[in-house]
């Protein structure tokens, strides 16, 4: 079992940052694929980052290339998601997911990820 965390949403106008948490505990391991995901209200749940505990460097969603930025304390099995020049379309409830088998399939689907947080909603107004 593993258990995730998340926190850092809040409200923030058009061109803020936000930095978004996720604290992991229960079974984890050093090769873990950990990611971020998103959804807004009558869409479908669409990866946004997600990087591998094992090494390398973070996956992107081509709508945040360059504006967000994942990481990881592993000390502190901790994923971040530092979101900067933040938008009215990046709204939506953000979730931390984990993936400790290392499932096939891209680090940015959804079906790869058995572990999901509760959420935290970020709100961009313009």
């Amino acid at each position: 079992q593993v258990q995730l965390v998340e926190s850092g949403g809040g409200s923030v106008q058009a061109g803020g940052s936000l930095r978004l948490s996720c604290a992991a505990s229960g079974y984890t391991n050093g090769r873990t694929w950990m990611g971020w995901f998103r959804q807004a209200p009558g869409k479908e749940r669409e990866g946004v980052a997600a990087i591998y505990t094992g090494g390398g460097a973070g996956s992107y969603a081509d709508s945040v290339k360059g504006r967000f930025t994942i990481s990881l304390d592993k000390g502190k099995k901790t994923v971040y998601l530092q979101m900067n020049s933040l938008a009215p379309e990046d709204t939506a409830m953000y979730y931390c997911a984990a993936d400790p088998d290392r499932t096939s399939g891209s680090a940015l689907s959804v079906r790869k990820y058995y572990y999901w947080g509760q959420g935290t909603q970020v709100t961009v107004s313009s």
